[in-house]
């Protein structure tokens, strides 16, 4: 049974920074960040190979987020946080998901950590 637990999400001003972390006790081969506003749907925010350490991000967040993972751990660094980033952040494991960032290709999930920008 594979477990997600995420971690460090909070409040914050707008342009403030934010680290999440993703702890599993069965890695896959792709670990990523998904976010899903109040009415909207939930959508991909950046992947990693932990095979390659191939990331995958999505365009609203590339060149502010970065994300990382090592052993059993995933991380994800928000920098130059925006209102429209707030949301419940979720950890999410695949094998092979096609295409990396959508969230219906990943059958693992943690519970959620809120990030609120204001």
């Amino acid at each position: 049974h594979v477990q997600l637990v995420e971690s460090g999400g909070g409040s914050v001003q707008t342009g403030g920074n934010l680290r999440l972390s993703c702890t599993t006790n069965d890695k896959r081969l792709f670990m990523g960040w998904f976010r899903q506003a109040p009415g909207k749907e939930r959508e991909g925010v950046a992947t990693i190979s932990t095979r390659t350490f191939n990331p995958y991000y999505a365009d609203a967040v590339k060149e502010r987020f970065t994300i990382s993972q090592a052993g059993n751990t995933l991380w994800l660094q928000m920098n130059k946080l925006k209102p429209e980033d707030t949301a419940a952040y979720y950890c999410a494991a695949a094998d092979w998901p096609a295409p990396r960032l959508a969230p219906g290709q990943y059958p693992y999930w943690g519970q959620g950590t809120q990030v609120t920008v204001s």
